[in-house]
């Protein structure tokens, strides 16, 4: 059973950095491509990045390109999704999910096209 696990989340000032985690409580994520979805308060979820089985390829949401990283080690069953150059707007529940198919074209698959979901993470932006 693919079960995700995110971790990571807090409170941190504008500016600042946050590194997100998603590993798998049960099977291995190594031939799933994953992605970082967040949700805030009235808001519809929404995709923020995702990144093939083998971490080849990588896509993001125009509002986080250049400030948000997302990487993977397989030998450690992990997915890492950092933040850098934190604004209030990314505030949000942060949630990573699994979709059963390894690849990832240029932009990121709708969150219907995922198969297995994590709990979320909070991440609060605030001075």
């Amino acid at each position: 059973q693919l079960q995700p696990v995110e971790s990571g989340g807090g409170l941190v000032q504008p500016g600042g950095s946050l590194r997100l985690s998603c590993t798998s409580s049960g099977s291995t994520f190594e031939y799933y491509s994953i992605g970082w979805f967040r949700q805030a308060p009235g808001k519809e979820r929404e995709g923020v990045s995702c990144i093939s089985s083998r971490g080849s390829s990588t896509a993001y949401a125009d509002s986080v390109k250049g400030r948000f990283t997302i990487s993977r080690d397989n030998a450690k069953n992990t997915i890492y999704l950092q933040m850098n150059s934190l604004k209030a707007e990314d505030t949000a529940v942060y949630y990573c999910a699994v979709r059963g198919s390894a690849v990832v074209g240029d932009r990121c698959p709708p969150v219907y096209e995922y198969d297995y979901w994590g709990q979320g993470t909070q991440v609060t932006v605030s001075s």
